[in-house]
């Protein structure tokens, strides 16, 4: 479960870089008022801790049986 959480947490990341790289717009500064303010840095700091978690999904054994829980 956390696995999908953070690869959802990692998509919104992506898809906010993206708005601001083709649209210069910061999707979550947006909603939270700006790049500075304490809502805005709580998700930038979850989605990089999510996007740590996910560099494991490099190295994990392909192999590896999927537990369906």
């Amino acid at each position: 479960m956390l696995d999908k959480i953070a690869l959802i947490l990692v998509i919104i990341g992506g898809l906010n870089w993206g708005s601001i790289g083709l649209f210069g717009f910061d999707i979550v500064a947006w909603i939270f008022g700006g790049q500075l303010t304490a809502g805005s840095r709580i998700v930038f700091v979850v989605v990089a801790i999510s996007a740590l978690w996910c560099l494991r999904f490099l190295f994990r054994d392909d192999e590896e049986p999927v537990h369906n829980a």
